[in-house]
Protein backbone atom coordinates (compact mmCIF):
# COMPACT_ATOMS: atom_id res chain seq x y z
CA UNK A 1 0.00 0.00 0.00
CA UNK A 2 2.20 3.23 -1.14
CA UNK A 3 1.94 6.39 0.88
CA UNK A 4 0.16 8.66 -0.49
CA UNK A 5 1.32 11.98 -2.06
CA UNK A 6 3.58 14.76 -0.24
CA UNK A 7 1.26 17.56 1.36
CA UNK A 8 2.61 20.10 -1.38
CA UNK A 9 1.41 18.05 -4.15
CA UNK A 10 -2.06 16.94 -2.63
CA UNK A 11 -3.46 20.36 -3.39
CA UNK A 12 -2.65 20.28 -7.16
CA UNK A 13 -3.93 16.31 -8.09
CA UNK A 14 -7.73 15.28 -7.47
CA UNK A 15 -8.44 12.85 -5.40
CA UNK A 16 -9.29 10.64 -8.74
CA UNK A 17 -5.16 11.09 -9.60
CA UNK A 18 -3.98 10.64 -6.06
CA UNK A 19 -5.66 7.53 -5.17
CA UNK A 20 -5.76 5.33 -8.79
CA UNK A 21 -3.08 2.88 -7.59
CA UNK A 22 -5.55 2.51 -4.35
CA UNK A 23 -8.09 2.10 -6.73
CA UNK A 24 -6.23 -0.68 -9.12
CA UNK A 25 -5.54 -2.38 -6.28
CA UNK A 26 -9.11 -2.86 -5.30
CA UNK A 27 -9.39 -3.93 -8.58
CA UNK A 28 -7.07 -6.78 -8.16
CA UNK A 29 -8.74 -7.93 -5.05
CA UNK A 30 -11.98 -8.12 -6.87
CA UNK A 31 -11.04 -10.03 -9.57
CA UNK A 32 -9.27 -12.75 -7.52
CA UNK A 33 -12.35 -12.85 -5.21
CA UNK A 34 -14.26 -13.17 -8.38
CA UNK A 35 -11.81 -16.20 -9.76
CA UNK A 36 -11.99 -17.41 -6.35
CA UNK A 37 -16.02 -18.02 -6.47
CA UNK A 38 -16.56 -18.74 -9.51
CA UNK A 39 -16.97 -22.18 -9.92
CA UNK A 40 -14.39 -23.55 -12.54
CA UNK A 41 -10.71 -25.37 -12.58
CA UNK A 42 -8.81 -22.03 -11.99
CA UNK A 43 -10.61 -21.18 -8.73
CA UNK A 44 -7.73 -23.29 -6.91
CA UNK A 45 -4.95 -22.52 -8.80
CA UNK A 46 -5.75 -18.52 -8.52
CA UNK A 47 -6.99 -19.00 -4.91
CA UNK A 48 -4.26 -16.99 -2.36
CA UNK A 49 -2.24 -16.53 -5.07
CA UNK A 50 0.91 -14.96 -3.27
CA UNK A 51 0.91 -16.82 -0.51
CA UNK A 52 -1.40 -18.24 2.42
CA UNK A 53 -3.20 -14.66 1.68
CA UNK A 54 -6.66 -14.54 0.52
CA UNK A 55 -7.79 -11.19 -1.98
CA UNK A 56 -10.36 -11.27 1.14
CA UNK A 57 -7.67 -9.51 3.62
CA UNK A 58 -6.39 -7.08 1.23
CA UNK A 59 -10.01 -6.17 0.25
CA UNK A 60 -10.71 -5.71 4.10
CA UNK A 61 -7.84 -4.25 4.75
CA UNK A 62 -7.63 -1.62 1.77
CA UNK A 63 -11.01 -0.65 2.15
CA UNK A 64 -10.34 -0.06 6.20
CA UNK A 65 -7.62 2.26 5.05
CA UNK A 66 -9.55 4.21 2.43
CA UNK A 67 -12.09 4.65 5.16
CA UNK A 68 -9.43 5.93 7.75
CA UNK A 69 -8.22 8.57 4.84
CA UNK A 70 -11.36 9.95 4.01
CA UNK A 71 -13.41 10.28 7.14
CA UNK A 72 -10.55 11.45 8.92
CA UNK A 73 -10.32 14.01 6.49
CA UNK A 74 -14.61 14.93 6.86
CA UNK A 75 -14.13 15.12 10.31
CA UNK A 76 -11.28 17.56 10.37
CA UNK A 77 -13.49 20.23 7.59
CA UNK A 78 -16.61 18.79 8.51
CA UNK A 79 -16.73 18.32 12.10
CA UNK A 80 -17.36 14.96 14.18
CA UNK A 81 -20.77 15.09 13.01
CA UNK A 82 -21.05 15.32 9.74
CA UNK A 83 -18.30 12.28 10.05
CA UNK A 84 -20.27 9.85 12.04
CA UNK A 85 -23.09 10.56 9.93
CA UNK A 86 -21.29 9.57 6.66
CA UNK A 87 -20.01 6.56 8.64
CA UNK A 88 -24.00 5.49 9.21
CA UNK A 89 -25.22 6.37 5.51
CA UNK A 90 -22.37 4.24 4.52
CA UNK A 91 -23.73 1.37 6.22
CA UNK A 92 -27.30 1.71 5.70
CA UNK A 93 -26.08 1.55 1.77
CA UNK A 94 -24.33 -1.65 3.11
CA UNK A 95 -27.46 -3.07 4.80
CA UNK A 96 -29.58 -2.34 1.65
CA UNK A 97 -27.34 -4.44 -1.00
CA UNK A 98 -27.07 -7.29 1.80
CA UNK A 99 -31.09 -6.89 2.19
CA UNK A 100 -31.12 -7.01 -1.81
CA UNK A 101 -28.38 -9.93 -1.96
CA UNK A 102 -30.24 -11.93 0.62
CA UNK A 103 -33.49 -11.82 -1.06
CA UNK A 104 -31.93 -12.51 -4.47
CA UNK A 105 -30.49 -15.88 -2.58
CA UNK A 106 -33.53 -16.84 -0.88
CA UNK A 107 -35.84 -16.85 -4.18
CA UNK A 108 -34.16 -16.51 -7.60
CA UNK A 109 -31.53 -18.74 -6.67
CA UNK A 110 -32.80 -21.05 -4.04
CA UNK A 111 -35.44 -21.97 -6.41
CA UNK A 112 -33.21 -22.50 -9.03
CA UNK A 113 -31.39 -24.68 -6.87
CA UNK A 114 -34.18 -26.60 -6.29
CA UNK A 115 -35.24 -27.18 -9.65
CA UNK A 116 -31.95 -28.46 -10.48
CA UNK A 117 -31.35 -30.38 -7.51
CA UNK A 118 -28.05 -28.63 -7.67
CA UNK A 119 -26.78 -30.13 -3.73
CA UNK A 120 -24.00 -26.49 -4.03
CA UNK A 121 -26.99 -24.33 -3.91
CA UNK A 122 -29.19 -26.38 -1.46
CA UNK A 123 -26.40 -26.87 1.10
CA UNK A 124 -25.57 -23.43 0.84
CA UNK A 125 -29.06 -22.75 1.82
CA UNK A 126 -29.65 -25.30 3.72
CA UNK A 127 -30.45 -23.63 7.14
CA UNK A 128 -33.15 -21.76 5.21
CA UNK A 129 -34.47 -24.50 3.40
CA UNK A 130 -34.73 -26.04 6.58
CA UNK A 131 -36.81 -22.84 8.62
CA UNK A 132 -37.50 -20.19 5.72
CA UNK A 133 -38.95 -17.79 7.95
CA UNK A 134 -36.95 -17.72 10.44
CA UNK A 135 -33.76 -18.03 8.37
CA UNK A 136 -35.45 -14.85 6.62
CA UNK A 137 -36.19 -13.02 10.03
CA UNK A 138 -32.73 -13.56 11.15
CA UNK A 139 -30.79 -12.69 7.65
CA UNK A 140 -32.30 -9.32 8.22
CA UNK A 141 -31.11 -9.00 11.65
CA UNK A 142 -27.70 -9.67 10.32
CA UNK A 143 -27.72 -13.20 12.70
CA UNK A 144 -28.13 -15.66 9.65
CA UNK A 145 -25.43 -15.16 7.23
CA UNK A 146 -24.41 -18.07 4.35
CA UNK A 147 -21.66 -18.91 2.52
CA UNK A 148 -20.70 -15.85 0.06
CA UNK A 149 -23.08 -13.88 1.66
CA UNK A 150 -20.84 -12.95 4.65
CA UNK A 151 -19.32 -10.37 4.45
CA UNK A 152 -21.15 -7.56 4.05
CA UNK A 153 -22.37 -8.21 7.96
CA UNK A 154 -19.09 -8.04 9.05
CA UNK A 155 -18.73 -4.60 6.98
CA UNK A 156 -21.71 -3.08 8.58
CA UNK A 157 -20.39 -3.42 12.22
CA UNK A 158 -17.30 -2.24 11.27
CA UNK A 159 -19.01 0.71 9.69
CA UNK A 160 -20.97 1.50 12.72
CA UNK A 161 -18.33 0.58 15.52
CA UNK A 162 -15.34 3.01 13.25
CA UNK A 163 -16.45 6.79 14.42
CA UNK A 164 -15.97 5.66 17.80
CA UNK A 165 -12.82 4.31 16.95
CA UNK A 166 -11.66 6.82 14.63
CA UNK A 167 -12.41 9.44 17.12
CA UNK A 168 -10.41 8.11 20.10
CA UNK A 169 -7.73 7.06 18.28
CA UNK A 170 -7.36 10.91 16.96
CA UNK A 171 -7.68 12.33 20.35
CA UNK A 172 -5.86 9.85 22.45
CA UNK A 173 -3.44 7.85 20.21
CA UNK A 174 -4.22 4.74 18.47
CA UNK A 175 -1.86 2.60 21.11
CA UNK A 176 -4.71 1.65 23.14
CA UNK A 177 -7.28 1.08 20.48
CA UNK A 178 -4.63 -1.09 18.91
CA UNK A 179 -3.75 -3.11 21.82
CA UNK A 180 -7.54 -3.95 22.63
CA UNK A 181 -7.87 -5.28 18.79
CA UNK A 182 -4.84 -7.07 18.99
CA UNK A 183 -6.39 -8.77 22.38
CA UNK A 184 -9.87 -9.71 20.79
CA UNK A 185 -7.58 -11.08 17.45
CA UNK A 186 -5.95 -13.32 20.52
CA UNK A 187 -9.44 -14.12 22.03
CA UNK A 188 -10.62 -15.23 18.72
CA UNK A 189 -7.89 -17.67 18.48
CA UNK A 190 -9.17 -19.95 21.31
CA UNK A 191 -12.77 -19.66 21.05
CA UNK A 192 -14.05 -16.09 22.06
CA UNK A 193 -16.99 -15.90 19.63
CA UNK A 194 -18.28 -19.31 20.25
CA UNK A 195 -18.45 -18.63 23.82
CA UNK A 196 -20.03 -15.23 23.52
CA UNK A 197 -22.42 -17.24 21.64
CA UNK A 198 -23.06 -19.86 24.75
CA UNK A 199 -23.52 -17.28 27.11
CA UNK A 200 -26.19 -15.23 25.17
CA UNK A 201 -27.78 -18.69 24.39
CA UNK A 202 -27.98 -18.91 28.05
CA UNK A 203 -30.15 -15.84 28.42
CA UNK A 204 -31.69 -15.99 25.14
CA UNK A 205 -33.46 -18.68 22.37
CA UNK A 206 -31.34 -18.37 19.98
CA UNK A 207 -32.72 -19.42 16.63
CA UNK A 208 -29.92 -19.18 14.45
CA UNK A 209 -26.86 -22.05 15.42
CA UNK A 210 -23.32 -20.17 15.70
CA UNK A 211 -22.30 -21.76 12.11
CA UNK A 212 -24.60 -20.12 10.22
CA UNK A 213 -23.74 -16.55 11.62
CA UNK A 214 -20.72 -16.78 8.64
CA UNK A 215 -17.63 -18.19 8.13
CA UNK A 216 -15.70 -14.63 9.36
CA UNK A 217 -14.52 -14.68 13.23
CA UNK A 218 -15.81 -11.06 13.66
CA UNK A 219 -12.83 -10.40 16.81
CA UNK A 220 -10.48 -11.83 14.67
CA UNK A 221 -10.41 -9.72 11.25
CA UNK A 222 -11.53 -6.98 13.32
CA UNK A 223 -7.76 -6.38 14.07
CA UNK A 224 -7.16 -5.71 10.21
CA UNK A 225 -9.83 -3.21 9.65
CA UNK A 226 -8.75 -1.27 12.85
CA UNK A 227 -5.24 -1.67 11.66
CA UNK A 228 -6.63 -0.33 8.40
CA UNK A 229 -8.26 2.51 9.89
CA UNK A 230 -5.30 3.57 11.95
CA UNK A 231 -2.95 3.82 8.91
CA UNK A 232 -5.76 5.66 6.99
CA UNK A 233 -6.19 8.21 9.49
CA UNK A 234 -2.70 8.72 10.02
CA UNK A 235 -2.04 9.00 6.35
CA UNK A 236 -4.41 11.30 6.02
CA UNK A 237 -2.71 13.88 8.15
CA UNK A 238 -1.03 16.98 6.08
CA UNK A 239 2.24 16.36 8.02
CA UNK A 240 2.43 12.42 7.45
CA UNK A 241 6.07 11.56 6.69
CA UNK A 242 6.48 8.73 4.14
CA UNK A 243 6.78 5.90 5.99
CA UNK A 244 10.38 3.69 6.31
CA UNK A 245 10.94 0.76 6.93
CA UNK A 246 14.50 -0.29 8.30
CA UNK A 247 16.91 -2.74 6.02
CA UNK A 248 16.35 -5.79 8.00
CA UNK A 249 12.96 -5.39 7.96
CA UNK A 250 12.33 -5.87 4.31
CA UNK A 251 14.77 -8.14 4.27
CA UNK A 252 12.79 -10.51 6.53
CA UNK A 253 9.66 -9.82 4.98
CA UNK A 254 10.66 -10.59 1.82
CA UNK A 255 12.15 -14.18 2.85
CA UNK A 256 8.60 -14.45 4.89
CA UNK A 257 7.04 -13.76 2.01
CA UNK A 258 8.90 -15.72 -0.86
CA UNK A 259 8.51 -18.77 1.84
CA UNK A 260 4.93 -18.69 1.87
CA UNK A 261 4.47 -18.38 -1.97
CA UNK A 262 6.50 -20.89 -2.46
CA UNK A 263 4.93 -23.24 0.32
CA UNK A 264 1.69 -22.60 -1.11
CA UNK A 265 2.50 -23.49 -4.65
CA UNK A 266 4.28 -26.40 -4.13
CA UNK A 267 1.76 -28.22 -1.44
CA UNK A 268 -1.26 -26.46 -2.61
CA UNK A 269 -3.77 -23.84 -0.18
CA UNK A 270 -3.69 -26.24 2.68
CA UNK A 271 0.09 -26.36 4.06
CA UNK A 272 -0.42 -29.25 6.00
CA UNK A 273 -2.17 -33.06 5.53
CA UNK A 274 -5.51 -32.74 6.93
CA UNK A 275 -5.98 -32.75 10.99
CA UNK A 276 -2.57 -31.19 10.88
CA UNK A 277 -2.41 -28.53 14.04
CA UNK A 278 -0.52 -26.27 11.54
CA UNK A 279 -3.21 -25.75 9.08
CA UNK A 280 -5.08 -23.88 12.54
CA UNK A 281 -2.35 -21.40 12.27
CA UNK A 282 -2.98 -20.26 9.05
CA UNK A 283 -6.41 -20.24 9.43
CA UNK A 284 -8.08 -18.28 7.01
CA UNK A 285 -12.07 -17.53 8.83
CA UNK A 286 -9.51 -17.15 12.49
CA UNK A 287 -7.23 -15.16 10.78
CA UNK A 288 -4.45 -17.54 12.22
CA UNK A 289 -1.04 -16.15 13.62
CA UNK A 290 0.86 -16.96 10.35
CA UNK A 291 -1.77 -16.28 7.94
CA UNK A 292 -1.58 -12.91 9.32
CA UNK A 293 2.65 -12.65 9.79
CA UNK A 294 2.12 -13.85 6.24
CA UNK A 295 -0.34 -10.50 5.07
CA UNK A 296 1.88 -8.02 7.36
CA UNK A 297 4.96 -9.40 5.33
CA UNK A 298 2.96 -8.44 2.47
CA UNK A 299 1.98 -5.21 3.57
CA UNK A 300 5.53 -4.33 4.23
CA UNK A 301 6.92 -5.16 0.78
CA UNK A 302 3.57 -3.18 -1.02
CA UNK A 303 4.50 -0.26 1.67
CA UNK A 304 8.23 0.12 0.87
CA UNK A 305 7.92 -0.86 -3.15
CA UNK A 306 4.83 1.02 -3.70
CA UNK A 307 6.48 4.05 -4.66
CA UNK A 308 8.83 2.60 -7.09
CA UNK A 309 6.00 0.69 -8.44
CA UNK A 310 4.26 3.53 -9.20
CA UNK A 311 6.20 5.52 -10.83
CA UNK A 312 7.24 2.57 -13.27
CA UNK A 313 4.60 0.69 -13.89
CA UNK A 314 1.89 1.46 -16.70
CA UNK A 315 -1.37 2.18 -14.77
CA UNK A 316 -4.30 -0.62 -15.75
CA UNK A 317 -7.38 1.38 -15.99
CA UNK A 318 -9.95 -1.42 -16.25
CA UNK A 319 -8.79 -2.44 -12.81
CA UNK A 320 -8.88 1.41 -11.52
CA UNK A 321 -12.49 0.78 -13.24
CA UNK A 322 -13.64 -1.61 -11.04
CA UNK A 323 -11.94 -0.15 -7.84
CA UNK A 324 -13.16 3.07 -7.96
CA UNK A 325 -17.25 0.87 -8.36
CA UNK A 326 -15.92 -1.49 -5.49
CA UNK A 327 -19.32 -1.97 -3.97
CA UNK A 328 -21.60 -2.70 -7.00
CA UNK A 329 -18.65 -4.74 -8.33
CA UNK A 330 -18.51 -6.76 -5.02
CA UNK A 331 -22.49 -7.27 -4.76
CA UNK A 332 -21.95 -8.06 -8.97
CA UNK A 333 -19.66 -10.62 -8.49
CA UNK A 334 -21.70 -12.39 -5.58
CA UNK A 335 -24.89 -13.00 -7.98
CA UNK A 336 -22.88 -13.99 -10.67
CA UNK A 337 -20.89 -16.29 -8.49
CA UNK A 338 -24.71 -17.61 -6.85
CA UNK A 339 -25.87 -17.81 -10.56
CA UNK A 340 -23.04 -20.05 -11.55
CA UNK A 341 -23.37 -22.38 -8.74
CA UNK A 342 -27.20 -23.19 -9.43
CA UNK A 343 -27.10 -23.45 -13.13
CA UNK A 344 -23.80 -25.54 -12.95
CA UNK A 345 -22.94 -26.80 -9.89
CA UNK A 346 -19.34 -26.94 -8.19
CA UNK A 347 -15.93 -26.84 -9.65
CA UNK A 348 -15.87 -29.73 -11.65
CA UNK A 349 -12.29 -31.10 -13.41
CA UNK A 350 -14.69 -33.16 -15.79
CA UNK A 351 -16.07 -30.39 -16.58
CA UNK A 352 -14.88 -29.29 -20.82
CA UNK A 353 -12.73 -26.50 -20.49
CA UNK A 354 -14.88 -24.59 -22.86
CA UNK A 355 -17.94 -24.21 -20.43
CA UNK A 356 -15.46 -22.42 -17.63
CA UNK A 357 -14.03 -20.14 -19.87
CA UNK A 358 -17.61 -18.89 -20.40
CA UNK A 359 -18.73 -18.77 -17.08
CA UNK A 360 -15.65 -16.34 -16.67
CA UNK A 361 -16.23 -14.83 -19.40
CA UNK A 362 -19.57 -13.94 -18.87
CA UNK A 363 -18.85 -13.26 -14.97
CA UNK A 364 -16.16 -10.42 -15.81
CA UNK A 365 -17.98 -9.08 -18.58
CA UNK A 366 -20.92 -8.56 -16.31
CA UNK A 367 -18.30 -7.00 -13.87
CA UNK A 368 -17.02 -4.81 -16.43
CA UNK A 369 -20.63 -3.48 -17.40
CA UNK A 370 -21.95 -2.70 -13.92
CA UNK A 371 -18.76 -1.23 -13.22
CA UNK A 372 -18.89 1.39 -16.22
CA UNK A 373 -22.93 1.97 -15.93
CA UNK A 374 -21.90 2.61 -12.03
CA UNK A 375 -19.26 5.29 -12.99
CA UNK A 376 -21.48 7.50 -15.08
CA UNK A 377 -24.62 7.15 -12.88
CA UNK A 378 -22.08 8.72 -10.02
CA UNK A 379 -20.67 10.82 -13.05
CA UNK A 380 -24.33 12.28 -13.61
CA UNK A 381 -25.52 12.72 -9.83
CA UNK A 382 -22.35 14.50 -9.11
CA UNK A 383 -23.24 16.99 -12.13
CA UNK A 384 -26.83 17.85 -11.16
CA UNK A 385 -25.68 18.22 -7.53
CA UNK A 386 -22.81 20.60 -8.99
CA UNK A 387 -26.00 22.15 -11.00
CA UNK A 388 -28.07 22.76 -7.95
CA UNK A 389 -25.86 23.87 -5.24
CA UNK A 390 -25.24 27.63 -4.45
CA UNK A 391 -21.83 28.08 -5.93
CA UNK A 392 -22.91 25.57 -8.71
CA UNK A 393 -25.90 28.14 -9.86
CA UNK A 394 -23.43 31.05 -9.97
CA UNK A 395 -21.41 29.92 -12.48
Amino acid sequence: MADPPPAHRTTAMSQDDRQWELDAMRGLMLVLMTFTHLPTKLADPLGQPLGYVSAAEGFVLLSAYMAGRVYSTKADRQGAEAMKSAFFNRALKLYACQLALVLFAFTAIAGLGLALREGAVTDLLSFFLERPVVATLSAGLLLYSPALLDILPIYIVFMLLSPLVLLHGKAHGWRAVMALSLLLWFGAQFGLGPLLYQLAFGWFDMPVRYRDMGAFEIFAWQFLWTMGLWMGTEHSRPDHAPTRFPGWMVRTALALALCAFLWRHAVGQTPMPDGSVVNLMFDKWHLGPLRLINLLALLVLVMHFGPWLQRHLPRWRPLETLGKAALPVFCAHLVVALLALATFGATNPARPWSVDLLILFVGFYALWVVARVSLARDRRTAKKTARLSPSGAGR
